[in-house]
């Protein structure tokens, strides 16, 4: 897309819809390359690698070396740069209406990039952000770090902004039912619209993942229509027992690989697709989100 505005040959896409996109990383991963430094020595071969672990996943590997930990960065700051190039041409206000759904809890890529680096640039041009909040009425508030509650209100800068957004979030602090509150492009008030979907109750936070797949996924599901499809169910794996027997990471066993809120965010998505032959496609956006208020 962002090509497309300085070679004309290339085809301008009608609308962007990115799903946890990887505007930045984290800082450490620029300086990923030092650590796989040793494993040029055969003894230190290891090195080389961030995590190796057993290989269960039919669609990904679960190990993860240092190489692609420094490309991605490398690769998010072209992306970067490549924004601010056209942000100060100008060439921003060509670009198509992006629609983006992000978790604000995101352990692969960066939220706060996703706002500081392309949202703040664009135009008003019909662009909306979705954020997805932590389940505020989570049992699990002794072990949540304390920030947390308060992080969807710290990663957006105060309205009005060019772009819409809507937060994803519980209703009240004491129930698990959804609402989604929503504050239009050049707006300072927000709409409050039920969603009538709740919050699994083991479910504390979306993740990187979780954002595409919805509930039935075979693989990544939590309620699979077909369970075992591919040899494994990843998302229905609920394992209790002693530390330091199993060979991965709790971590990787305890994180959300399917997202509830699917059907809502699909229908979304296809209200905005419908906009796409309209002559002015930022118009037909922004009069369908004044519509569903």
């Amino acid at each position: 897309a962002l090509d497309s505005l300085e070679d004309k040959s290339l085809r301008r896409p009608q609308q962007v819809i990115l799903l946890s996109p990887m505007i930045g990383v984290t800082a450490f991963a620029r300086f990923a390359g030092l650590a796989g430094l040793p494993s040029v020595f055969p003894a230190f071969a290891r090195a080389a690698w961030l995590n190796i672990v057993p290989e269960f996943n039919p669609y990904k590997y679960n190990s993860f070396p240092v190489k692609a930990a420094r490309q991605s960065w490398l690769l998010s700051q072209a992306l970067q740069q490549q924004i601010v190039q056209e942000a100060q041409r100008q060439r921003l206000s060509e670009l198509a209406p992006v629609l983006t759904f992000q978790s604000v809890m995101d352990s692969t890529v960066s939220t706060r990039a996703v706002v500081d680096s392309l949202y703040r640039y664009l135009p008003d041009n019909g662009s909306e952000l979705v954020i997805f909040d932590i389940n505020q009425a989570a049992n699990l508030r002794a072990l949540f770090r304390p920030s947390l509650y308060s992080a969807v209100n710290t990663l957006l800068p105060p309205a009005p902004r060019p772009y819409g957004t809507t937060v994803i979030t519980n209703a009240a602090p004491d129930t698990y039912e959804t609402v989604a509150r929503t504050t239009l492009a050049g707006t300072r008030s927000e709409t409050v619209t039920p969603l009538n979907i709740a919050w699994p109750q083991d479910m504390y936070s979306l993740s990187h993942v979780a954002v595409p797949f919805p509930l039935t996924d075979s693989l990544y599901g939590r309620e699979p229509a077909e369970k075992n499809r591919y040899g494994i169910s990843i998302g229905t794996i609920s394992l209790r027992g002693e530390t330091s027997t199993l060979s991965v990471g709790l971590d990787t066993l305890m994180r959300v690989t399917s997202n509830p809120f699917f059907p809502w965010m699909m229908a979304r998505i296809n209200h905005h697709i419908a906009c796409s032959e309209q002559a002015d496609i930022a118009a037909c956006l922004r009069s369908q989100e004044a519509a569903s208020e």
